[in-house]
């Protein structure tokens, strides 16, 4: 009778898993700041904690640098009576992110929300409440050059779709052992980007990374498998892109020298939420844009400019601009650093406000369902030095 095959528990491989640079650093930037609380107290000291400054107001932008920078304003706050239980919750959510790096595991923001109920008085009284301590938490780490992710604290939502001329190197959760995930064979599906993506490893010789806002346009291009016909990646971004989306096409770029075009709407929110988000970040997230933006994307569409080219209001095809748009267009223009850096987009939203309309990614379906796979996506890349930055 053969020998049954000895296969390794969960926890037990989890933690043989290959512990990498960043995760020492991680579990070494905890015990220093937990080390110093301890120390203060010891001492008789009011113990401190420094936080950047999370707002428009404390980034500037610098073109050579390619997102907005966080600026040196900072915010202390104190351990004083009214905020023990505050600092409870943090020094215990620290101690839980020490142990799920010790042990290769994850939490999402509902779970630690849960696991709180075993702490006591320190508990959460609701899921509010654990993501502000979240945010503070990484904010605090993000001036060691952490993120949430290296804390083990991960988003529900998945990072968005992938298709096309990419295979990528995970990894096996048990064995750690690499697996490849071709991109081209993945039948009527797309592979999904995980949560946590730093681990992971690409083989391409695509010519480009096309950054999709909407779900249907991206299942139109993989469907009619586009990328073969561009030699490109599709990546759903599905709105405003998530931090893994972010930094899953911040890496692929890096890593394989890949510029990133963005296709999105063409409305004061896809310019300037969605797109400024992908590109340079954003005021509130300013401690961690070096991490999640993607400073090498350019914008192919859908431009006002096209709007007039294609003849879309003659087509029916557009929208009035509403007043959320026009207030968002106008800030963007008066109080945005990106924006006001580059003539380029000065121009095309002073012109986008001037035409009082909006168009969609779809509204090239008022031409045929494909016009934007046949016509105007391999018109737009015959003229990529046109792009707006």
């Amino acid at each position: 009778m053969a020998a049954r095959k000895k296969v390794p528990s969960v926890k037990k491989a989890r933690r043989s898993a290959r512990s990498t640079t960043l995760d020492k650093k991680t579990i070494e930037c905890i015990d220093k700041e937990a080390t110093a609380i301890l120390a203060d107290i010891k001492k008789r000291k009011k113990p401190e904690i420094l936080f950047p400054v999370r707002s428009l107001s404390n980034v500037k932008y610098n073109r050579k640098v390619g997102f907005f920078e966080l600026g040196r304003a900072r915010k202390r706050r104190n351990l004083t009576v009214g905020s023990v239980k505050n600092f409870a919750q943090m020094l215990r959510m620290m101690a839980a992110s020490k142990l799920m790096v010790e042990t290769n595991d994850t939490a999402t923001k509902r779970e630690a929300y849960y696991n709180s109920k075993n702490w006591g008085e320190a508990k959460f009284g609701d899921q509010t409440e654990s993501d502000a301590t979240m945010d503070d938490i990484e904010a605090m780490f993000s001036l060691r050059g952490l993120s949430r992710e290296q804390l083990r604290y991960k988003p529900a939502e998945h990072g968005g779709s992938v298709s096309g001329n990419l295979t990528v190197i995970d990894r096996d959760l048990e064995t750690g052992e690499p697996e490849q995930i071709d991109c081209t064979r993945m039948g009527s599906s797309s592979w999904r980007i995980p949560a946590q993506v730093e681990h992971l490893d690409f083989k391409t010789d695509a010519d480009f990374v096309l950054a999709i806002e909407t779900n249907g346009t991206y299942d139109r291009l993989a469907s009619h498998k586009f990328w073969r016909e561009q030699n490109c990646i599709l990546v759903e971004m599905g709105g405003v892109p998530t931090r893994a989306c972010r930094r899953f096409l911040r890496l692929l770029s890096e890593k394989r020298k890949l510029p990133v075009y963005a296709f999105v709407d063409c409305d004061p929110y896809g310019i300037a939420n969605i797109y400024r988000s992908l590109k340079v970040g954003s005021g509130n997230a300013a401690h961690v844009n070096r991490f999640f933006c993607v400073p090498n994307a350019r914008f192919l569409g859908v431009t006002p400019q096209d709007i007039i080219d294609y003849g879309l209001r003659e087509k029916d095809a557009v929208h009035p601009l509403k007043d959320v748009d026009v207030k968002r267009a106008k800030d963007a223009l008066k109080n945005d650093p990106f924006f006001q850096a580059h003539k380029e987009w000065k121009k095309a939203l002073e012109m986008l406000l001037k035409m009082g309309v909006r168009a969609e990614q779809q509204a090239f379906a008022a031409f045929d369902l494909n016009f934007v796979i046949r016509e105007y996506l391999p018109s737009k890349l015959k003229k990529i030095s046109k792009f707006l930055p």
